[in-house]
């Protein structure tokens, strides 16, 4: 298109072949103008799943030799960075990207320079990661019979991801377990989240949560709940996926009831799942001393302790000296009486004890003395029998 009075030349849907030399011819007069034409392509169009590394193409067309271009790359948030070249010719430079997060979304800049020609030209381009905000690996504690939320917030609709997808939960007890599909979700193109539960497994969909947040609710843990809970997106065949380690802790006292003066009783906590090397267990007890407090050691996944004081003693989770969850287990003090009744019942078993010991000596004294005395009347009515044999013979 002509724009006038200027004379202006508009080259519209610009192609690399459209690169060369352009003059305009007035009467006698004559000025040329170089057009350079760069082409810049991503891979996948752009859509990626978080931990994908895209792939950058930069092409590049003129009438003059081409020259040899420095090329660096800015993140959405203005931060350099660095891309491993795969091939580099004059004309076509490709580069590969780091692994991308949630949060790459956004406008990036390739910046092209040169200096002969002089070129400094910045191209935009959008990127869009369709992730979770949660870390990839996420760990969460909780106590025997309380409430868990496990959540999994999406970026959806704030990257406005135009495409659908879908996903599901699963839970694993451990690494090496087979896996248990929960529930399974699909989202379309306008952003409406449908869950569909496929599982018995005791847990709950809670209602009113956000629209891009995927949640399974645990109403009361069991100690058996424990393991991995993966979210796993799904879109074109690629998929990309969030875990929750879910770590439940219990505690038991042997034996189980009021503590007696001069008795013993063995606390234990424990916790389901592997600790980081920064956490482990303390049972303390409340307002007591330091002789009550007993620490695990490391990967330590039980630890007991022997107490004879009464109270109320706690057992709690420590990773980096903050304490992530607390359990208490209150060991009551035995009433006078039962101790009396106790000591009593010892005393009255030891002499119950020693008497039943000396009624079996003397039974078996007597018993003892039957059996000689049935053998001597046995001897002597052999003998009798003996001696009027012998007379009857005569």
């Amino acid at each position: 298109d002509i724009k006038m009075p200027h004379k202006q030349l508009h080259v519209r849907n610009l192609k690399l072949s459209h690169a060369g030399i352009y003059t305009c011819e007035y009467d006698s007069h004559k000025v040329s103008t170089t057009l350079h034409v760069f082409h810049l392509t991503i891979s996948l169009d752009g859509h990626f799943l978080q931990n994908e590394v895209p792939e950058l193409i930069l092409m590049q067309n003129s009438s003059s030799p081409l020259p040899d271009l420095s090329i660096t790359l800015f993140d959405s948030n203005n931060n350099r960075v660095t891309a491993e070249v795969q091939n580099k010719s004059r004309q076509k430079y490709i580069m590969s990207l780091k692994k991308l997060e949630a949060m790459d979304s956004g406008t990036w800049v390739c910046r092209v320079r040169s200096d002969s020609p002089l070129i400094n030209q910045n191209i935009s381009f959008a990127v869009k990661v369709l992730g979770f905000q949660n870390p990839d690996l996420e760990r969460k504690y909780a106590t025997v019979d309380s409430t868990v939320i496990l959540s999994w917030r999406l970026n959806s609709q704030k990257i406005k991801w135009k495409e659908g997808f879908t996903g599901q939960v699963n839970w694993k007890q451990q690494e090496s377990a087979n896996a248990h599909e929960l529930l399974d979700f699909k989202v379309t193109a306008q952003g409406q989240l449908d869950e569909t539960r496929k599982s018995s497994f005791l847990f709950e969909i809670p209602e009113g949560k956000h629209e891009s947040t995927i949640e399974v609710k645990l109403p009361k843990v069991h100690f058996n709940h424990s393991g991995q809970y993966q979210c796993r997106l799904e879109y074109q065949g690629r998929y990309a996926q969030s875990t929750i380690e879910l770590v439940v802790m219990k505690v038991s006292a042997n034996p189980v009831g009021p503590l007696s003066r001069g008795a013993n009783m063995t606390l234990t906590c424990q916790v389901s799942g592997p600790l980081p090397p920064n956490a482990y267990l303390r049972w303390e007890r409340v307002n007591g001393t330091k002789m009550d407090i007993k620490n695990s050691k490391q990967h330590e996944l039980k630890l007991e302790v022997n107490i004879s004081a009464a109270g109320l003693w706690s057992c709690h989770l420590i990773e980096d000296s903050d304490r992530k969850i607390s359990l208490h287990y209150h060991v009551e003090k035995a009433p006078v009486w039962i101790n009396s009744v106790i000591i009593g019942a010892s005393v009255g078993g030891s002499l119950l004890a020693f008497a039943l010991g000396c009624l079996c000596i003397i039974s078996g004294i007597s018993w003892q003395r039957r059996r000689q005395r049935a053998k001597r009347m046995a001897q002597a009515r052999q003998y009798l029998l003996e001696n009027k044999t012998c007379q009857c013979q005569q």
